[in-house]
């Protein structure tokens, strides 16, 4: 199964003393400071959506977002341009996307550090349900490679997979660990690997 249109989701802290329009004023700082290699294009406040995507940065290649989606914010990369390589390439290329941004955000000074990585959790999703429908199938299908990218991702420490299981969602891999990670440590295992947009 190759994987394409990966999302990670970086679990943050409590949310609720975020200044969002702090949040969105960021957003318009990374479009008007572009150099990382990225098209981005504007900025869509969906807060009004019960458990829904946030507010989110559009790109050409990919969205940025600090996300909701089931009751949960955190910071998600959603890759929409297909990709070449590996589906390990492809997972680092997501995971390291979406842990830069939650970087970012942590050291926003906007922000004044009310964005923080939990440490701990991250889910990954393929946004394509004909490929990846969210049955046991594609569990059984895939877990070797999810096993692969957390090896590399979280090393020696263990962790736990969970998958939310209604076949309506998109198929989603979470993983939690005994051990709490800051985002400069995770992306020193996927930059020597990830490729470029």
């Amino acid at each position: 199964m190759e994987f394409q249109h990966v999302n990670v989701k970086a679990f943050v802290r409590n949310t609720e003393e975020v200044d969002f329009e702090a949040l969105i004023r960021a957003f318009h700082n990374w479009i008007q400071n572009q150099g990382r290699g990225e098209l981005l294009l504007d900025v869509a406040d969906y807060r009004h959506v019960h458990s829904g995507p946030g507010v989110v940065l559009i790109g050409h290649h990919g969205n940025y977002s600090l996300d909701n989606t089931g009751g949960r914010w955190g910071v998600r990369y959603n890759r929409k341009a297909v990709l070449e390589g590996s589906n390990q390439d492809r997972l680092a290329q997501a995971a390291q996307a979406a842990l830069a941004a939650c970087q970012r955000l942590e050291a926003d000074p906007g922000l004044d550090g009310k964005i923080q990585f939990n440490g701990r959790e991250i889910a990954i999703s393929v946004n394509d349900r004909l490929m990846a429908p969210n049955t046991p199938e594609t569990r059984t299908a895939t877990d070797p490679e999810f096993r692969t990218f957390f090896s590399l991702l979280f090393g020696d420490i263990e962790y736990a997979t969970s998958y939310p299981q209604d076949p309506s969602e998109l198929f989603c891999v979470q993983a939690k660990t005994s051990h709490t990670f800051d985002t400069a440590a995770l992306l020193n295992t996927l930059l020597p690997r990830s490729l470029s947009s």
